[in-house]
């Protein structure tokens, strides 16, 4: 397929996406909570600065299993399966000639840190959503690391415009040690919704535990309801 081709089907599949999932994304406590919890100025999509039990940082402190591997860009794919009609395993170059989004959005650890008014570039979850174009039975997404880290993710949660599959971070490659060459960011949720080192991402027609909600971290991880453990 042309690349001109594969654009506009990015474009017109993302429009139905939005279409699809707009009614329940405006209901998604980020948004809609007529009560959240925290404080400071309202942050870009109406709640507090400062989600309740968070304390803003300056550094960005690492946290993993562990683990920190080493992927090559040469080496590096990203495999988009499970319930969509289009799967996909895509290498850099291919990663890269997916649309591209600047944005700036707050980051919150479920360990008590939220560093604010981080500067990203990556592809949208949407737009990869649109290129494999998801099944109506899928609901969820289930995200994989290199370092065999999984979590789930509901798919209002996951097409939100501020979620994104990030390559640099304030106009430089994005680090190892925080999930480079690529990673996840759901600013809308804790952090760990947010898989470094990304390597895969299964749409499925339900609900599947990943690493920390297997080991008792809340499914849904909203911060502005101190939404930590299950």
């Amino acid at each position: 397929m042309e690349q001109s081709d594969k654009l506009s089907r990015i474009v017109e599949a993302r429009m139905k996406l939005k279409n699809r999932f707009e009614e329940k994304i405006k209901q998604t406590p980020s948004v809609a909570d007529t009560r959240p919890m925290g404080t400071g100025k309202q942050n870009r999509h109406g709640m507090p600065e400062i989600p309740v039990g968070q304390t803003e940082t300056r550094k960005w402190p690492v946290l993993d299993l562990g683990i920190q591997p080493e992927i090559p860009l040469a080496e590096w794919q990203l495999v988009v399966d499970g319930e969509v009609e289009h799967p996909v395993t895509l290498n850099w170059d291919d990663f890269m000639a997916l649309p591209q989004t600047d944005d700036t959005s707050d980051f919150h650890c479920v360990t008590t840190w939220s560093k604010l008014n981080m500067n990203w570039k990556g592809v949208r979850l949407l737009d990869l959503a649109a290129l494999v174009q998801p099944k109506e039975t899928a609901t969820h997404i289930l995200c994989y690391g290199y370092d065999d880290y999984t979590t789930n993710v509901s798919l209002e949660e996951a097409l939100k415009p501020d979620v994104l599959l990030v390559h640099t971070y304030e106009g430089q490659p994005l680090p190892i040690e925080h999930g480079g060459p690529v990673r996840m960011i759901t600013p809308q949720l804790y952090a760990w919704k947010g898989s470094k080192w990304i390597k895969r991402i299964e749409f499925l027609p339900k609900n599947v535990l990943g690493f920390w909600e297997e080991r008792g971290y809340s499914n849904t991880a909203y911060p502005w309801r101190n939404d930590r453990y299950s």
